[in-house]
């Protein structure tokens, strides 16, 4: 059962509040104060049993005064997400994610508007307990986290079905540090494959306040119920023309030094962001089609990136609706591209039916001839995964 803690004078918002997590099975702890204890053990003293996971602070305390006291929280308890309930400004808020307040609530919300906030601010909290142990070979790296491009020079090849649930199986195995963006600038479909309807894009992430704090950053992503964050293409394609590849760039090295994988859908092509991508990325899925023309384009783009040194060191080849019947055989791509196929999907027609529902594949659990192949491209991230035998990380697919 959740626990939250209330902090406010105001016994009118704390009826809201109580309204609000009541559906959640949640036990709501009231402290009726117009101050904060100079630190939180004054506060979780008075309880007994398992931590909280919220702490809610205001309405009618002092801003100054709750930055401080959360700031504190954030440093001893940093497995407690924290809501500062205040009016948004774009200074109160740089403060707030500077003191780990997870996020603002406006004081005249709505119980619903609470609930779903509480709802996140929960969702972080339990992953942030689960990053608290990593076992060996988890968690970012010194440098940060894996940042895996999910890459085709030929559109129409299920870039991003394969991204969408590659984030999403990679969230099960590292919930609240996997963020998905959508690097399609023009044309991106994250959002309709992954059924979000995201209040801030990538337009307004590459600008402001974001570049400059990497908490700030993560007040534009998008929380997405299979644990995992969303940044999604922006609404109008002429957007596209504002962000540069030095846009690029430093948002996949803010994200990187966040979480523990980053997944970039890209967008067709060998294009200015495509390039800014590969510049920054550790892993490159390259997802083929069983068709001529997307075959001998993966070729041509393997050689480009080779002359120009943009291929990343890991590579992953994924052949995407495999069917003997096109007349063309797994040995075929392979002597084609020159190099091994990773990864086969079988044609499916439950895949692209999950991606036009907006729930992959990975995360409603359908039992398809697509979901093994999907899953073995989650294990290649897996931590030690490269420490298998040699003769295994290059397992001869099979084409059905």
């Amino acid at each position: 059962m959740s626990r939250f803690i209330l902090i406010t004078p105001n016994s009118e918002y704390e009826r809201k509040v109580r309204a609000a997590v009541a559906p959640m099975r949640g036990t709501l702890h009231y402290f009726q104060a117009a101050y904060l204890p100079p630190g939180p053990d004054e506060v979780l003293s008075q309880l007994t049993g398992e931590p909280p996971e919220v702490l809610i602070l205001g309405p009618d305390l002092p801003v100054d005064e709750a930055l401080k006291f959360a700031s504190i929280v954030d440093l001893q308890f940093p497995e407690i997400s924290i809501l500062l309930v205040a009016e948004e400004t774009s200074d109160t808020t740089l403060h707030a994610m500077r003191s780990g307040i997870r996020d603002l609530l406006p004081p005249t919300a709505e119980p619903e508007l609470i609930r779903s906030v509480v709802e996140r601010a929960g969702l972080s909290a339990a992953g942030r307990r689960r990053g608290l142990a990593p076992t060996a070979g988890e968690g970012p790296s010194a440098d940060g986290g894996r940042i895996i491009a999910v890459m085709s020079p030929k559109g129409g090849v299920g870039k991003t079905t394969v991204a969408t649930n590659l984030a999403v199986g990679l969230g099960q195995i590292a919930p609240m540090s996997v963020v998905v963006v959508d690097l399609d600038l023009q044309f991106g479909d994250v959002a309709s494959g992954l059924m979000l309807q995201p209040e801030f894009t990538i337009t307004e992430a590459v600008v402001g306040a974001a570049i400059q704090d990497a908490m700030v950053l993560k007040t534009y992503l998008t929380l997405h119920p299979a644990s995992i964050y969303a940044l999604c293409a922006p609404r109008n394609p002429i957007d596209m023309e504002r962000i540069t590849g030095d846009h690029v760039s430093h948002l996949l090295r803010q994200l990187r030094s966040e979480f523990q994988y980053v997944v970039v859908d890209t967008a067709p092509g060998l294009g200015e962001h495509v390039l800014a991508v590969l510049e920054q990325a550790t892993d490159a899925v390259w997802v083929c089609g069983m068709d001529i023309p997307s075959i001998r384009g993966l070729r041509t783009g393997f050689q480009i990136l080779t002359e120009l040194d943009l291929m990343p060191d890991n590579r992953h080849v994924l052949l995407n609706m495999a069917d003997r019947k096109t007349g063309l055989t797994l040995q075929d791509v392979e002597a084609t591209i020159g190099a091994p196929v990773d990864v086969v999907l079988p044609r499916s027609r439950t895949l692209p039916f999950s991606t036009n529902k907006g729930i992959p594949l990975l995360q409603d659990g359908s039992r398809d001839p697509a979901s093994k192949g999907l899953r073995q491209l989650v294990d290649r991230f897996k931590p030690g995964w490269e420490a298998r035998p040699h003769k295994r990380l290059h397992r001869r697919a099979v084409v059905q």
